[in-house]
C-alpha cells in the first residue's frame, strides 16, 4: 500500500475548514442523538482501519521518522489506539443513560423529579502530534465517538506520509459529515484551533498550547490539552537502584525519549547517584549494543529536533555539568541517521537550557539530594509535570511524594505505564495541560452534563403563601431556615 504524503492534495483554508465543521454540525443537528449501535458502529470501523492496515500505517511512521521499529510503532500508535478503542467500545453503552439526582425539596414531596441527562457536544476537533501521530488521533477519538460526537483530525505535518495515510483510510471508511482528517502545516493548523468547534483537543508542547488557548477562547471553545513538561522522577533511598535504571532506561529509550511522558529529571540521593549513573549505563547498553543502524534505535524526526537536543546537552557541558554516555560513543553514521546513545547530564545548572526546557530526546537529567524534600520543593517550584515518578519501597515517604506534589498522573516504581490505563483518565495540570481523555472521565469530558427538573402533580406554593403577596407566617419561616 503507497505511504506517498501526495496522496491528499486537498489545498485547506479557512473557508473550506468551517463548511467541513458546518457540514459535519447540521448533520449532527438532523440526525438527533447517535444511537448506541451508531456509536459503537463508528468506533468498530475506527478500530477495523487500524487492524486492516497497521502494516501500512507503521511504514508510514518509520518513513517519517527515518527510522522507526515497526514493533514500537505497533505497539505504541496502533495497539495503544486499539486498546482506548476498544475498552470505549465494550463500556460506553452502560455511560449513556441519565443519573438520577435529588429534587428540590419540598417539590419531591408532591413527585418532582431531576435528573442528569449526558449529551454529545456535536463536533471536536482534533489536533495530534508528531512523537505519537495514531495515538495521539484516535486515542482521544474513542471517547469523543462515544459520547457520540463527530470528529474532524488534524494530523502533525512533521508526518505527513502518516498524515496522507491516515485522510485516505478515512476517506475511505466514513463520510465526511461522520469523521474527517484535514492536513497541512502549521499554517493550516492555526486556521483549524480557529473554527467554532463543539470542543477541541490539542496535544503538543506547552507554548503551542497557549496559542491554540487563546485562538479557542474567541469562540468559546472548550479545550483539552495534553501538553508536557519536564516529568520528573524521585528515587527514595528504600528504592533499588539497579530496578529503577532498568525501568528508567527501558522508559527512555521508547521513541528515543520523544514522548510527552518520558522522564526529563531523575532526583536521587546524593550517596546513590554513582550507583545510578553505572547502573543507567549499562542498563541502556543491554538495550542497544550498538546505536549506529540498529533499527530498534528510533531516529530523532527531524535534523531540527536533533540539533535542539544536541544543544542541550553542549550547554549544559559548556555550564560545567559532566556528561556521561549511556551506550556507545557516538559514531558518522550514528550522526547522520539521527540515532544517538542516552546522554547523563548530572547536575546541570538551574539556568541551563536542558534545566527550563522539557528536553523531548535521548538525554537525561540527573540531580542529586541530601533530603528528598529538597527534590520536592524543586519540582513544586516549576510548572506542574504531565507524569511524577517515584521509586522506594517506604510506604510513608511515598504517601508524603504524592500528598505534596502535582502532576498529571503517576506511575510507582516504573514510568510511562499509567498512560496505558485504559480506566482512568489521561491528562495534565496547569502547564501540562487540561481536560482528560480515557474511560468514563473521557466519556463525561465530551459530554455537557445537562441538568433536567421535572415538575410534579401539584404545585403548592400558593397555598403555602410563597407567591406574593408574602404573607407574615411565610416571612417568618424564610428567615426560620437561616441558620448556620
Amino acid at each position: 500500500m503507497s505511504t506517498n504524503p501526495q496522496v491528499n492534495t486537498t489545498v485547506w483554508t479557512n473557508s473550506s475548514i468551517l463548511a467541513l465543521r458546518n457540514q459535519q454540525r447540521n448533520d449532527f443537528i438532523a440526525a438527533g442523538p447517535a444511537s448506541a449501535e451508531i456509536r459503537r458502529a463508528r468506533i468498530q470501523r475506527v478500530i477495523d482501519l487500524l487492524a486492516d492496515n497497521a502494516d501500512a500505517l507503521c511504514a508510514a511512521m518509520a518513513e517519517d521518522f527515518g527510522g522507526r521499529p515497526v514493533v514500537f510503532s505497533m505497539m505504541n500508535d496502533v495497539l495503544g489506539s486499539l486498546g482506548s478503542l476498544k475498552h470505549a467500545r465494550d463500556n460506553f453503552e452502560q455511560w449513556m443513560p441519565s443519573v438520577t439526582r435529588p429534587s428540590v425539596a419540598p417539590f419531591d414531596q408532591f413527585g418532582a423529579s431531576a435528573w442528569v441527562q449526558y449529551q454529545a457536544k456535536g463536533v471536536v476537533g482534533i489536533i495530534g502530534t508528531w512523537n505519537a501521530p495514531l495515538f495521539t488521533l484516535f486515542s482521544p477519538l474513542a471517547s469523543v465517538l462515544a459520547a457520540g460526537n463527530r470528529a474532524v483530525l488534524k494530523p502533525s505535518e512533521i508526518v505527513p506520509h502518516t498524515a496522507a495515510l491516515v485522510a485516505r483510510l478515512v476517506s475511505e471508511l466514513f463520510a465526511a459529515e461522520e469523521l474527517a482528517v484535514v492536513t497541512g502545516g502549521p499554517d493550516v493548523a492555526a486556521l483549524f484551533a480557529e473554527q467554532p468547534w463543539d470542543h477541541m483537543v490539542f496535544t503538543g508542547s506547552t507554548n503551542i498550547g497557549k496559542q491554540v488557548m487563546r485562538s479557542a477562547a474567541e469562540n468559546l471553545v472548550p479545550v483539552t490539552l495534553e501538553l508536557g513538561g519536564k516529568s520528573p522522577v524521585i528515587i527514595g533511598q528504600s528504592a533499588d537502584i539497579r530496578n529503577a535504571a532498568d525501568r528508567i532506561a527501558v522508559g527512555k529509550a521508547a521513541n528515543s525519549g520523544q514522548l510527552c511522558v518520558a522522564p526529563d529529571v531523575v532526583w536521587v540521593h546524593e550517596s546513590q547517584s554513582e550507583a545510578l549513573v553505572t547502573a543507567l549505563q549499562e542498563m541502556y547498553a543491554g538495550l542497544f549494543p550498538t546505536i549506529a543502524g540498529n533499527d530498534d534505535v528510533v531516529s530523532s524526526v527531524n535534523e531540527r529536533h536533533y540539533a535542539r537536543v544536541e544543544q542541550y546537552v553542549a550547554d549544559a557541558a559548556s555550564r560545567g555539568a559532566r556528561i556521561v554516555m549511556a551506550g556507545e560513543w557516538p559514531s558518522p553514521n550514528g550522526v547522520k541517521e539521527r540515532r544517538m546513545p542516552l546522554r547523563l547530564v548530572l547536575n546541570a545548572p538551574a539556568d541551563s537550557e536542558i534545566a527550563r526546557n522539557e528536553i523531548f530526546g535521548t538525554a537525561l537529567l540527573i540531580n542529586t539530594y541530601t533530603d528528598i524534600r529538597q527534590a520536592v520543593d524543586a519540582i513544586n517550584a516549576g510548572e506542574h509535570p504531565l507524569a511524577l515518578y517515584y521509586f522506594g519501597s517506604d510506604a510513608q515517604e511515598q504517601s508524603w511524594v504524592l500528598d505534596h506534589t502535582l502532576s498529571g498522573g503517576v506511575s510507582i516504581n516504573d514510568v510511562t505505564m499509567h498512560p496505558a490505563l485504559h480506566d482512568a483518565p489521561f491528562g495534565g495540570v496547569g502547564a501540562s495541560g487540561m481536560g482528560h481523555y480515557h474511560g468514563h472521565e473521557g466519556f463525561l469530558e465530551f459530554s455537557h452534563a445537562r441538568s433536567v427538573y421535572q415538575a410534579g402533580g401539584h404545585d403548592p406554593r400558593r397555598e403555602w403563601g410563597m407567591l406574593p403577596p408574602y404573607n407574615d407566617n411565610f416571612k417568618q419561616m424564610i428567615r426560620g431556615a437561616v441558620v448556620p
